[in-house]
């Protein structure tokens, strides 16, 4: 009897296994072959056009020194003054960063320089408190800075009367951070802008830079300390890196606005109260306080009211500029920027009325803490050495300038 076994057909896309091995059939094994091919040039053409973008292809401009660019660091960059210090280092194709908490700036400012400088590598933004070590230290080291122009600070005498210890702090400790990241990564130029009213009330006018520094409150104090501290930090300095080059500039009140209106002067509303005198006078002429109050009438000057130094902004900006060219490697120079003439209270507000054209009324009050009789500068140093001398000295034509910011921003830049 014949005896018939039943064999099974042989499928062909069915893996075999000889030994322990398996064997892939090669219909399969050329599909996932050409998986593999596809995805791999899929990745490798990502590659290609990641490379290819500008972003990846080049380090960002403002992490590399660069001949002929000078790429400076702009604390307080969002101020008022440090806005227009900004602007101003834009213009002559200076490489600016500018750091700022806005605590006091207005981010309004900065889109307009950045509307006015979109070029890729002349300007950038970064949010950041200088009371930040970290922080700072990590600008420092992601940035290549040439110089610092340094204008972060609180600077508003009423309220440095109600908060001492928060204008000790911000004044002194803050300078220091950036003092501190300035040596450790070989920053070695510094611009520091001071005040006069370092100088208190002194018995002989007008100041010159060598006139004793006798403060009268918490902001005058802490500014006086910073220079003689800074002895003992410079000489620190200098031991590390001898070509370290420090100008300060102690400026008088300041006053005005960019010539060509993109940038004016922006108080927080909070901060009116305790503002510049050119603030409380185009907030009373634009009826947001009701009329002008002036503080102190019984001083020993001509009509009873404070004698002041009024510097334009414009000015103020040009010596800072004048101060960075200047500067040079193991020196420390100290200068008084102003008009050289005082202009009283009385003044002042006359010249804002006609520079307004507005009559506001005005209230006299007694005088305010902190506040000095009399104080105007002797330029005769700034202009012997940095060539420097104001001017925008006409006092009613800065005030109508500024005045043609105030009218066409009511609300300021109309951001926080």
């Amino acid at each position: 009897m014949l005896n018939f076994s039943r064999s099974r057909p042989q499928r062909p896309n069915r893996p075999n296994s000889l030994g322990g091995m398996d064997f892939v059939d090669p219909v399969k094994k050329s599909g996932l072959a050409r998986k593999i091919i596809f995805a791999t040039g899929l990745v490798a053409l990502c590659i290609i056009i990641i490379k290819a973008s500008p972003t990846f292809s080049s380090p960002s401009p403002f992490s590399l020194h660069e001949t002929g660019t000078t790429h400076v660091l702009v604390t307080g960059g969002a101020g008022y003054i440090g806005s227009h210090a900004a602007l101003r280092l834009l213009k002559d194709s200076y490489r600016v960063t500018i750091v700022d908490n806005l605590s006091r700036g207005n981010l309004g400012a900065i889109k307009v320089l950045q509307d006015l400088f979109p070029e890729h590598g002349r300007l950038q933004f970064i949010y950041a408190d200088l009371g930040d070590p970290k922080a700072v230290n990590k600008i420092f080291s992601e940035n290549a800075f040439d110089a610092v122009m340094h204008f972060a600070a609180v600077a508003y005498v009423g309220e440095s009367t109600l908060d001492p210890l928060k204008y000790y702090h911000n004044i002194t400790s803050n300078t220091l951070v950036v003092l501190e990241a300035m040596a450790a990564h070989n920053v070695n130029t510094l611009i520091y802008s001071s005040t006069c009213a370092t100088y208190g009330e002194p018995e002989k006018m007008p100041i010159t830079e060598e006139t004793p520094q006798v403060p009268l409150d918490i902001t005058q104090l802490t500014r006086m300390e910073k220079p003689r501290r800074w002895q003992k930090i410079l000489s620190w300095i200098f031991h590390k890196n001898s070509d370290m080059a420090v100008m300060i500039l102690r400026y008088f009140n300041v006053i005005g606005s960019d010539p060509d209106g993109r940038l004016g002067e922006a108080p927080r509303p909070e901060l009116r109260e305790h503002g510049r005198i050119s603030a409380a006078c185009f907030d009373a002429a634009r009826g947001i306080t009701k009329g002008l109050k002036v503080r102190g009438t019984d001083y020993k000057t001509v009509d009873g009211t404070c004698i002041r130094d009024y510097i334009d902004v414009t000015d103020l900006v040009d010596a800072h500029v004048k101060a960075l060219r200047k500067a040079q490697p193991g020196e420390v120079g100290i200068y008084n920027v102003g008009t050289g003439q005082g202009r009283s209270v009385r003044e002042f507000v006359e010249a804002c009325k006609k520079a307004t054209g507005v009559s506001m009324d005005v209230e006299y009050l007694p005088r305010r803490p902190g506040d000095y009789a009399e104080v105007y500068s002797n330029t005769s140093k700034i202009l012997r050495e940095l060539n420097w001398s104001a001017k925008y000295t006409d006092l009613e034509n800065s005030l109508r300038v500024a005045w043609k910011w105030q009218k066409l921003h009511h609300n300021g830049y109309g951001v926080a």
